[in-house]
């Protein structure tokens, strides 16, 4: 334990978070439905952007089950523009839809195999994903997690240990001419109930981060009767500043930081 870390227990606070690595260059974003990165990690990729880096989007479904006055191939339709959309707010050009099911993920070596192609085609040196844990926060109570976050982001732990592996999924290998891929360096999970790392995040990331959970419109007035605009900037804003106290004062998206 570090001694700001001690003292900083010593006085009943949570410790400082650490800075997210910075020496990389390509990141893949891989979560269960449109939206889900707009809730938080949005921001971090706006600066991660504005930067250099290359970072790319992972979906496994098209978020068909996700607004009930829809039928589903009108629902895909709508949150797979409104994704496409929210991405290029934020410098994302690349976003790629796996085509499973919505609200039905399965945990296990389909879901992973479709997961670890795409860590081979795209090569991140770091991976980005969503809670896995059974409930959003450590308390007594916190609410629980929804089955795809759950199944989704196991299977992206696990997946980027197969795409190293030339044994398995081979026939990626030898049908799709790509090569196993060892160099992810880290997996970092967002809204984890315990977090490790922070993402500072400025002015202007902040709001295309905001900018780009707007375009997710169709989805946000399905959720809730509050102002699209006022229930994005609760959201946006109000999860950059939870952590801005364990970041030196500074916003920041919070990670638990999985080293490979």
């Amino acid at each position: 334990m570090t001694a700001t870390a001690q003292t900083a227990e010593e006085h009943g606070a949570a410790p400082r978070l650490a800075a997210m690595p910075e020496d990389w260059s390509r990141a893949l974003a891989v979560v269960a439905h449109p939206d889900d990165l707009e809730y938080g990690v949005a921001s971090a990729v706006a600066e991660w952007t504005a930067s250099g880096k290359e970072v790319t989007y992972v979906l496994a479904t098209r978020g068909e089950a996700g607004i009930d006055t829809l039928e589903p191939a009108e629902a895909a339709r709508v949150r797979e523009a409104e994704q496409r959309a929210s991405a290029a707010v934020v410098g994302v050009t690349e976003v790629e839809f796996l085509g499973h099911r919505d609200g039905v993920l399965e945990e296990g070596p389909a879901l992973r195999r479709d997961i670890a192609a795409a860590i081979r085609r795209h090569r991140p040196e770091l991976v980005v994903t969503l809670n896995h844990y059974d409930t959003w926060g450590d308390a007594p109570g916190s609410p629980w997690n929804t089955p795809d976050h759950r199944a989704l982001g196991r299977a992206v732990l696990d997946a980027v240990g197969d795409a190293g592996n030339r044994w398995i999924f081979t026939d990626q290998l030898e049908l799709d001419g790509v090569l196993p891929w060892p160099g992810v360096r880290w997996v970092a999970v967002a809204a984890a109930p315990t977090v490790t790392h922070a993402a500072a995040v400025g002015e202007e990331a902040a709001r295309k981060g905001l900018a780009s959970l707007l375009e997710h419109r169709a989805y946000i007035e399905a959720l809730t009767d509050e102002d699209p605009e006022a229930y994005a900037r609760s959201i946006v804003h109000g999860g950059l500043d939870q952590y801005a106290q364990r970041n030196g004062g500074r916003r920041a998206v919070a990670f638990e930081l999985h080293p490979r």
